[in-house]
C-alpha cells in the first residue's frame, strides 16, 4: 500500500479546528505553540474561537490552516504513519512542503501570512469572486468563462474533479459566468468562502513580491516527493519549486491532473490531513474505487489506527 497525504486549501477553515489535537497530543501542541510564538497568542484564539469573520481574513486563514494541517501531520508522523508522496491544494501546497522538509514551519507561517496579505491587496475586497460550478464538462466551463469576459476577467481557477471547476475573476464577470453556467445545465453552483479571486491573472502583481520573499528563505530538497499544483508534476530542484510557488498565485490549480500523477507513480491510498473533508470528497469523484480517508479530528485518528 502506497499512501499520499493531501492537504487542504483556503475555504476549509472553521473556528475550533484542531483544538482537540492541541488538547490530546503534545506533538500538535508544540506546533500550535510555535505558531503562537511567531504570530502572537491571539492567533490561537482566532483559530480556536474565531470570530469567523476574523478567521476568514486571508492573512489569518492561510497561517491558520497551515498550522492545523502541520499539527495533524506531526501527530500521524509520531504514530509511525508515513507518506510515499504529498500534495496540497493551493495553500495546502505549503503544508505539503513543510511536511516534506522543503520549508521550515516558522518560515512557512510568515510566508503564507504575507502571501495572504499580498493576495488580498491585489484585488480590493468585494471586487472579486470565486465559485465552484458542478455538473458541466471542463470544456463547457471554459467556454462560459470566455463568453463572460465581456464583463471583465474570469477564468478557471481549479480543475477540482470531473464535473467540477472553480472559476475566479471580477465580481460582475463571475456572476455572468454563473448565469451562463445555469443556462448550460449546471447542477450546483457554490460561492467559495474566500476574500479574493485567487488563481487568476488578477493576482499577477503578487508574483514578483512573492518571488522576493521566497528568495529570503531556504528551500531544501523534498524528503518525500511532492506534486505541484501548476504543473501536476513532481519537482525537487530549488528553482523549479520556487517557480511553481510563484506561478501558483495567478494560474489555475490542476488538482484532478495532480491526483492522476500520483496514481501513475503507484499511489493507491489517500489521506486528507487538515480541516474539513473537501479533498476526500473530491477524491471520491476522481477515483471512487481508491481508498480515501480524512483526518480532521482526534476521533478520525482513532479510527485510522483501529
Amino acid at each position: 500500500m502506497k499512501t499520499a497525504f493531501l492537504f487542504p486549501g483556503q475555504g476549509a477553515q472553521y473556528a475550533g479546528m484542531g483544538h482537540d489535537f492541541y488538547d490530546h497530543f503534545p506533538e500538535a501542541r508544540f506546533v500550535f505553540d510555535q505558531a503562537a510564538a511567531v504570530l502572537g497568542p491571539e492567533f490561537l484564539e482566532v483559530i480556536f474561537s474565531g470570530p469567523e469573520e476574523k478567521l476568514k481574513q486571508t492573512e489569518n486563514t492561510q497561517p491558520a490552516i497551515l498550522t492545523v494541517s502541520v499539527a495533524i501531520f506531526r501527530v500521524l508522523e509520531s504514530l509511525g504513519l508515513k507518506a510515499a508522496s504529498l500534495a496540497g491544494l493551493s495553500l495546502g501546497e505549503y503544508s505539503a512542503l513543510v511536511a516534506a522538509g522543503v520549508l521550515s514551519f516558522k518560515e512557512a507561517l510568515l510566508l503564507v501570512q504575507k502571501r495572504g496579505i499580498y493576495m488580498q491587496e491585489a484585488v480590493p475586497l468585494g471586487q472579486g469572486l470565486m465559485v465552484a460550478i458542478m455538473g458541466l464538462s471542463h470544456n463547457t466551463v471554459e467556454q462560459v468563462c470566455h463568453t463572460a469576459r465581456s464583463k471583465g476577467l474570469v477564468a478557471p481557477a481549479n480543475y477540482s474533479c470531473p464535473g467540477q471547476i472553480v472559476i475566479s475573476g471580477y465580481f460582475a464577470a463571475v456572476k455572468l459566468a454563473v448565469d451562463l453556467a445555469r443556462e448550460a445545465g449546471a447542477k450546483k453552483i457554490t460561492e467559495l468562502k474566500v476574500s479574493a479571486p485567487f488563481h487568476c491573472a488578477l493576482l499577477q502583481p503578487v508574483e514578483n513580491i512573492l518571488a522576493c520573499e521566497l528568495d529570503k528563505i531556504e528551500i531544501k530538497k523534498p524528503s518525500v516527493p511532492v506534486v505541484f499544483n501548476v504543473t501536476a508534476k513532481f519537482a525537487d530542484s530549488h528553482d523549479q519549486i520556487k517557480l511553481n510557488l510563484v506561478r501558483q498565485v495567478s494560474n489555475p490549480i490542476l488538482w484532478e491532473q495532480s491526483v492522476h500523477t500520483l496514481f501513475a507513480s503507484g499511489i493507491n491510498s489517500f489521506i486528507g490531513l487538515g480541516p474539513g473533508n473537501s479533498l476526500s470528497r473530491l477524491m471520491k469523484r476522481i477515483a471512487p474505487e481508491v481508498e480515501t480517508f480524512s483526518v480532521e479530528d482526534v476521533k478520525a485518528v482513532e479510527q485510522l489506527f483501529k
